[in-house]
């Protein structure tokens, strides 16, 4: 048997290269730096402002007290809210129409939103399907990973439209498709569009004392969420057969 054939053994002495070229180990010595950097400044602003983000009193009156800046404080946590999926989103629609009315609300919430899902977007593209894996729950993941993937568009719409469903979560899935980080912001702009105007309507409401307004407002949210999980099922069946 020729030299040249047989299984080449690597010894201790003896091991193959890690990185092909210097320009690859420094590449990844960057990329290993910035992660870190991440999952630092991630630990340190969940700590600091979860407990803020989960109740809406204090969340009000901490944005107001930063006067002329309370809208980019506002969208810094609205990005923040889509990248970790424990702060509720509802708390946030209703404070921005609560402290800046229903129209200039909407806006900041869209803005805030849009610049967290394609940080998303982006990191599951970067680092591809073993980091969704680990971070999506297992339930959202077997229950939407093949809807995202056979309907693509039509699918993220409905999850970014219909009250109850994972959107935030759902953004990394979104990164695993072939559609466009400029697409697939587009489909989450029109998808999160009338929760969030109904969410900074009622938001209004509060601020102006319109009972009659809140109320409707809550009343649509709610019907709306409820027939959704009722129907969630039968939603995800019509998808799929599109």
């Amino acid at each position: 048997m020729d030299s040249d054939s047989r299984p080449r053994r690597w010894t201790l002495g003896r091991l193959p290269p890690l990185f092909s070229s210097q320009r690859g180990r420094t590449l990844a010595i960057l990329v290993t730096l910035v992660g870190l950097g991440l999952l630092i400044a991630g630990a340190v602003l969940t700590r600091e402002y979860l407990p803020l983000l989960s109740d809406p009193v204090t969340l009000r009156e901490t944005i107001a007290a930063y006067g002329p800046t309370a809208p980019v404080v506002f969208v810094a946590l609205q990005a923040l809210q889509v990248l970790i999926a424990p702060i509720p989103g509802q708390i946030l629609g209703l404070a921005s129409g609560y402290l800046f009315g229903a129209l200039a609300g909407t806006a900041y919430s869209l803005v805030g939103a849009t610049i967290g899902s394609v940080v998303a977007f982006a990191l599951a593209r970067r680092f591809g399907r073993p980091f969704v894996e680990a971070v999506i729950h297992d339930d959202v993941l077997e229950t939407f990973d093949g809807l995202v993937a056979r309907n693509g568009a039509l699918a993220l719409f409905l999850v970014f439209l219909v009250p109850g469903l994972p959107d935030d979560a759902i953004c990394l899935l979104g990164g695993l498709t072939r559609l466009s980080i400029p697409k697939l912001v587009v489909i989450s702009l029109l998808g999160r569009f009338p929760g969030y105007l109904l969410l900074n309507l009622a938001g209004a409401g509060v601020a102006e004392g319109n009972s009659l307004l809140v109320g409707g407002v809550v009343l649509v949210i709610v019907s709306t969420a409820g027939i959704a999980l009722w129907q969630r099922e039968s939603i995800l069946a019509w998808v799929e057969r599109r």
